[in-house]
């Protein structure tokens, strides 16, 4: 039996029991392992980390075999590098992430999704479409195909938004209110008269400007519950400035 002790950095201790967080691991194994192996036998996800280090030997690659007694060192990516990119990314969210969908396309950030869409789907349009998958699901995360990708730590949607907007320090590139919400498609200007037979009288009477989805047909205004986005998206961003 070999064993190899691993420390584990940042926010990758939450992969980790809550007994464990100390982030130091000693793990008995059997054979000849990668590191990618041993590392994802941990909990931890292998788009969430930035690089891994042998004690005495430097950085190492994912298909690196660990001997006995060494000593590995995990390390997180810094908010901003997880996309290395200067374009904005684009997102595939799991069945679980609706809400969180709808803030980040009113954001301005392309983002599939679908409900019924099974893990195989998910990470294969993760892949061919170099698109960031995002999840509560730590299995998904792991499978080969998913190059980008990053595990919501919270379940309220407004704090998971917090989450990926710093992680990715996505306030580079917003552009908010350009998205329909329901389908992804960018929003197009368009005449009141083109629309006023399908609102509300008292939007029509007074609400002047106004965009519609080419693809689902919904219409927008800047009603209360934009002020009430401007104000949610502004706490984020400010927020994900001040690291």
């Amino acid at each position: 039996m070999k064993r190899a002790r691993f420390h584990l950095y940042g926010p990758l201790r939450d992969f980790l029991p809550r007994e464990q967080r100390h982030g130091i691991v000693e793990l008995a194994f059997r054979g000849p392992q990668t590191v990618k192996h041993l590392v994802e036998s941990l909990g931890v996800p292998h788009p969430e980390v930035a690089r891994i280090e042998v004690q005495g030997r430097g950085p190492v690659s994912w298909k690196h075999l660990v001997e006995d007694g060494e000593t590995v060192h995990v390390y997180p990516y810094r908010p901003g590098e997880a996309w290395p990119f200067p374009h904005p990314p684009r997102f595939v969210a799991d069945g679980h992430l609706g809400r969180l969908t709808a803030y980040l396309r009113l954001m301005g950030f392309d983002t599939l999704y679908n409900a019924a869409w099974e893990d195989p789907q998910l990470a294969h349009l993760a892949a061919a479409e170099e698109r960031i998958l995002l999840t509560r699901d730590q299995g998904l995360l792991k499978r080969n195909q998913v190059r980008f990708g990053y595990w919501l730590r919270a379940l309220r949607p407004e704090e998971q938004l917090r989450e990926v907007v710093r992680y990715f320090q996505l306030q580079r590139w917003v552009q908010p209110f350009r998205r329909c919400a329901k389908c992804n498609t960018p929003l197009e200007e368009v005449a009141k008269e083109q629309v006023a037979h399908r609102l509300p009288e008292y939007i029509r009477l007074h609400h002047h400007h106004f965009r519609h989805c080419p693809q689902c047909q919904r219409v927008y205004w800047a009603g209360s519950h934009v002020t009430r986005l401007q104000a949610l998206f502004q706490r984020v961003l400010d927020e994900a400035a001040q690291g």
